[in-house]
């Protein structure tokens, strides 16, 4: 017989953070690549845990974990917004539309009007579906010549 594994999404209790880390840890080094030096998957890890604004979500089955992401509610002057910082994975199209749709809930929950975040190009194809709207490039400038 062959049983189908239901795809679940969760936030992960800071307390379970060590619990779940060598299952996502592969997921970590992949998006903090693309950090260029900005973060490593140490960095991110002790964010998760000592910053109390930050949250680790996790998209997993019966099996294995597929993929997370880490959101933090962050209020600018004018607007409180839900960042999302890192997200990496595998299977995503089997995962992102259950797990934006709860991470809207949370950010609709906590006041939040817009969720923002940066990466490369290739997001806006995947989210673009769901609202997606690019509203500037990042830019990175060298400081010696």
């Amino acid at each position: 017989k062959v049983y189908a594994c239901i795809m679940k999404i969760s936030m992960v209790p800071k307390a379970h953070v060590e619990v779940v880390w060598s299952r996502i840890e592969k997921y970590v080094e992949g998006a903090a690549k693309y950090t260029y030096g900005r973060f490593n998957t140490d960095d991110i890890k002790q964010g998760i845990i000592d910053k109390p604004e930050q949250q680790l979500w996790i998209a997993f089955d019966d099996t294995q974990i597929y993929g997370f992401w880490v959101t933090e509610p962050f209020t600018y002057p004018q607007m409180k917004v839900l960042i999302l910082h890192f997200i990496g994975g595998e299977k995503f199209k089997e995962w992102q539309t259950m797990a934006l749709e709860l991470t809207q809930k949370y950010a609709r929950d906590h006041d939040c009007k817009i969720m923002e975040s940066y990466g490369r190009p290739g997001w806006g194809k995947i989210w673009k579906d769901n609202g997606y709207k690019e509203l500037f490039t990042f830019y990175e400038l060298p400081v010696d010549k």
